[in-house]
C-alpha cells in the first residue's frame, strides 16, 4: 500500500519500490510528482500523409518508442514498404525529437517466409502484424487462412524470433460481436501456441476476462498482452451514455463492467505479461460522427494521465512504471530507456477537438478535466 505524511506547507518525498525500479513520489497538500522511466506504446495507429503529420507529436513528446500498425491503404506487406514508412513518420517529427518508430509489417495470404528473412535484416522491423480479414479498420487484405497460407509463415518467425502481434478477434457474421474475443481464444490462438510454442504473441488491445485468463496460462515470455487506455475505464454502457456515442466505438468493442475489472486487475497486479498499448487510432470527426462511423479512439493527448488515474485508484501506483517503461521492452529484447517523465498530479482540460485546415480530431474525454498531467522531466 502506499501511504504519504502530508503537512501543510511542506514537501515530502516518498520512495516507491517496485520489483524492477524504483518511482519517486512528491507528495504536498496540493500537488504530487511521479518520475518514471520514459514509457513505450506497444500499439500505435500513425496513419500518413496529414493526418500523420497531425498526430505524431502527440506520441513522440512523451513515448520514447512505439509499435506502429501497418494497416494503411494500401496495407505495409514488404519490408521496403515499412522502411519508407519509417522514413515519413522520421521527416514528419517535431525539430529534435528522439522518438524511434518500431515498424511491422502487415501479414496476408501471399506474404513469404523470405519477407521475414527481410524484415529481420532490415533492423526496423520488429514484428508482424495479423488481422483477420474484415476484424477492424483496413483489415481487408488481413488474413484467411492461418493455418493453411501462413503456416510456413509463423515457421520461419519462429526461427527468427520475430513476434506475431495479434488482432485477437474472428469475423464470422455467425458470431456476435461481444464474443468475437473468446472464440478467437478457442479457435485460433489457443491451437496457434500448441502447433508452434515457440512463437512469440503478444495479444492486442485485450477486452475480456477469457483474455486476461489465457494470458496467464501461457509459458511466460512467449505470449503477452498489450491494454488500452479505453478499455481499463470504458465499459459498454459508454457507448450509450446519454445517446450513442460515436467516439467511445473501437474495435474490439468496448465489453461488460466485469471484464474492464479482470483488465484492471490484471495489469494493476504487477504481472509483466501485461503492458502498455495505447490503440490511438485517429479519424476525422467527420468520419466518426455519420451514419457508418469507423472504430477507433484518438487518446494519445490523453494516455498516459488516464494510466496513472487507474493505478492510482488500485493503490498500485508503485506498479505503473513496470507497466508503461519495463514490461514492453523485456518482452521485445529491447533495452529500457534511461530518460524519465513526470507526472503531475494536478487537473487539466482535455481540448475538445484538434483543428486542422482539413479538419478536426476528437480526442477521449474531450472537453472533460482529467488529474493526472505528463511532462518531460
Amino acid at each position: 500500500m502506499l501511504r504519504t505524511s502530508l503537512f501543510p506547507g511542506k514537501l515530502s518525498t516518498v520512495p516507491i519500490v517496485s520489483s524492477r525500479g524504483q518511482i519517486h513520489l512528491k507528495a504536498s497538500m496540493t500537488k504530487m510528482e511521479l518520475s518514471v522511466t520514459r514509457p513505450d506504446d506497444w500499439h500505435l495507429h500513425l496513419r500518413d500523409g496529414e493526418l500523420l503529420e497531425a498526430v505524431v507529436s502527440h506520441s513522440s513528446h512523451h513515448f520514447g518508442r512505439a509499435i506502429i500498425m501497418p494497416n494503411l491503404k494500401p496495407p505495409i506487406t514488404t519490408t521496403a514498404a515499412a522502411v519508407a514508412y519509417r522514413c515519413s513518420i522520421l521527416k514528419a517529427l517535431p525539430a529534435n525529437s528522439d522518438f524511434t518508430p518500431l515498424m511491422t509489417l502487415y501479414l496476408t495470404d501471399t506474404t513469404s517466409p523470405n519477407e521475414i528473412k527481410l524484415a529481420r535484416e532490415s533492423g526496423v522491423v520488429v514484428a508482424v502484424k495479423l488481422y483477420p480479414a474484415g476484424a477492424t479498420t483496413n483489415s481487408q487484405d488481413g488474413v484467411t487462412d492461418l493455418f493453411g497460407k501462413c503456416f510456413p509463415v509463423l515457421e520461419e518467425m519462429v526461427r527468427h524470433n520475430m513476434p506475431l502481434l495479434v488482432h485477437g478477434e474472428v469475423t464470422s457474421p455467425d458470431v456476435d460481436v461481444f464474443d468475437r474475443e473468446k472464440v478467437f481464444i478457442d479457435t485460433v490462438l489457443s491451437p496457434l501456441i500448441q502447433k508452434l510454442p515457440k512463437l512469440k504473441v503478444v495479444m492486442e488491445h485485450i477486452t475480456t476476462l477469457d483474455a486476461v485468463k489465457f494470458v496467464e496460462s501461457c509459458d511466460e515470455g512467449f505470449v503477452a498482452a498489450t491494454v488500452t487506455p479505453q478499455h481499463l475505464v470504458l465499459n459498454r454502457n459508454s457507448l450509450f451514455k446519454g445517446g450513442l456515442q460515436p467516439h467511445n466505438y473501437c474495435l474490439p468493442v468496448l465489453k461488460r463492467e466485469i471484464h474492464r475489472q479482470a483488465i484492471v486487475s490484471a495489469v494493476t497486479s504487477g504481472c509483466k505479461r501485461f503492458f502498455l498499448g495505447t490503440d490511438s487510432a485517429p479519424h476525422e470527426k467527420r468520419k466518426k460522427e455519420c451514419s457508418c462511423g469507423c472504430a477507433g479512439i484518438y487518446n494519445a493527448p490523453v494516455a498516459l494521465s488516464v494510466y496513472a488515474k487507474v493505478f492510482e485508484e488500485a493503490d498500485a501506483l508503485d506498479k505503473l512504471e513496470a507497466f508503461t517503461s519495463f514490461n514492453g521492452p523485456d518482452f521485445y529484447g529491447l533495452p529500457r530507456n534511461t530518460s524519465k517523465i513526470k507526472l503531475i498530479k494536478k487537473p487539466w482540460k482535455v481540448p475538445e477537438s484538434f483543428s486542422f485546415a482539413w479538419g478536426d480530431i476528437v480526442p477521449m474525454f474531450a472537453g472533460e478535466t482529467l488529474d493526472w498531467s505528463p511532462s518531460l522531466d
